[in-house]
């Protein structure tokens, strides 16, 4: 587990409706960061059903999904819930963190 906040990005950087992937300092676990409107969430940049990135795919800030590109499974950003076939287990959600305009999360498993 990290106790180490790793910087994201700027809020500025980071829109209603889009995506960036940060690398946690201290596991090296890949992260996506979402911004659904003007709430940050982090979730693992790993489809569940099968060892591929989800920031590969589309982020639809309209339903608050992401889509996985290679097999079309899809993942509540909020909380990191599998919503469809083929993926059944849930994505690893992580804290964020917003101090002085600049986005962080971190791997606290």
């Amino acid at each position: 587990m990290s106790e180490t906040w790793t910087f994201v990005c700027t809020t500025a950087e980071l829109l209603p409706g889009e995506m960036k992937v940060a690398f946690d300092e201290v596991t090296g676990t890949p992260i996506a960061v979402f911004n659904l409107d003007g709430m940050f969430y982090a979730l693992e940049d790993q489809c569940t059903h099968e060892d591929f990135e989800l920031s590969a795919g589309h982020f639809d800030a309209a339903s608050g999904q992401v889509e996985c590109v290679l097999h079309g499974a899809k993942f509540d950003v909020r909380e990191g819930t599998a919503l469809c076939a083929p993926a059944y287990e849930p994505v690893a959600k992580f804290p964020v963190k917003v101090e002085d305009g600049a986005v962080f999360t971190r791997d606290d498993r």
